[in-house]
């Protein structure tokens, strides 16, 4: 038995997210319609994180098990003649058998990071609708920037989490968060070891409001240290959001993008 990984991207505003539902209508329910026609058997997959409905994916990783043997570029191409436009694989390759080891596309990942890109224009853009978030109120990428040191480290991100959130506990440890500006864009980037249900949205609308002027930078630290979901701000729009890279331990071989770039921003 081989078990194969593939890197996934996706446009997420036509889906109601990646985990399979009753409608069929999910990147995970297109991409294993578009696995049986390749390989002719069904192929179960599981994902390194599931996504929300208009959330996208620079870089989703998955795994399945088969006994067929097939080249990497076959998996690459032959999946993609069964996908809509909306969604790709990017890679597939096959993991190695390690003693006493075993690679799981969620249990696996060590830390997963985010993209969120924000229009700051006065005026709604057409042309980025579903690709971006907006909001027509200058923002102060310094202000943001204060305020989001305190996220920094191991905290309890309950103030962030959704109450349909099922993760067995909202402690997490955040590595990084960038904010930069990029013309009429703002690009938020963070990387944890995990997110709960809403976590980046919920911290973005949250820091919103701090670039805006509504709260100090040190608001932020009070809204986590209360642990009080009612505290923050409500949850911001989907439509910016970007799964961008799941990270793994090198012994595993994946053949991943090691920057996730936003090539529209």
């Amino acid at each position: 038995m081989n078990r194969i990984a593939l890197g996934v991207q996706y446009d997420g505003t036509a889906w109601n997210g990646y985990q399979k539902q009753p409608d069929r209508h999910t990147v995970q329910d297109q991409l294993e319609i578009a696995l049986e026609k390749f390989a002719r058997t069904g192929l179960a997959t599981t994902c390194a994180g599931r996504t929300d409905t208009g959330v996208h994916a620079l870089e989703q990783v998955v795994h399945f098990d088969t006994e067929l043997t097939r080249e990497m570029q076959s998996w690459v191409r032959g999946v993609n003649a069964f996908l809509p436009d909306s969604i790709a694989v990017r890679w597939a390759s096959t993991i190695p058998e390690l003693p006493g080891q075993e690679f799981h596309a969620r249990f696996a990942a060590f830390a997963r990071t985010y993209h969120y890109v924000l229009y700051n224009n006065p005026v709604r853009s057409p042309l980025l609708v579903g690709r971006a978030g907006w909001t027509f109120r200058p923002l102060d990428v310094e202000r943001m920037a204060e305020a989001a040191r305190c996220l920094i480290g191991t905290h309890d991100f309950s103030a962030f989490r959704s109450s349909q959130c099922q993760a067995k506990t909202p402690i997490k440890q955040m590595h990084e968060v960038r904010i930069e500006r990029r013309g009429e864009a703002i690009v938020f980037t963070l990387r944890a070891s995990a997110f709960l249900h809403h976590m980046v949205r919920n911290l973005i609308g949250s820091l919103i409001y701090v670039g805006q002027g509504r709260h100090t930078p040190a608001w932020l630290g009070e809204v986590l240290a209360g642990r009080d979901r009612n505290d923050a701000a409500p949850t911001f729009m989907p439509d910016g959001l970007y799964l961008a890279k799941i990270d793994y331990d090198p012994k595993w071989g994946l053949p991943q993008d090691a920057t996730s770039p936003l090539p529209w921003f």
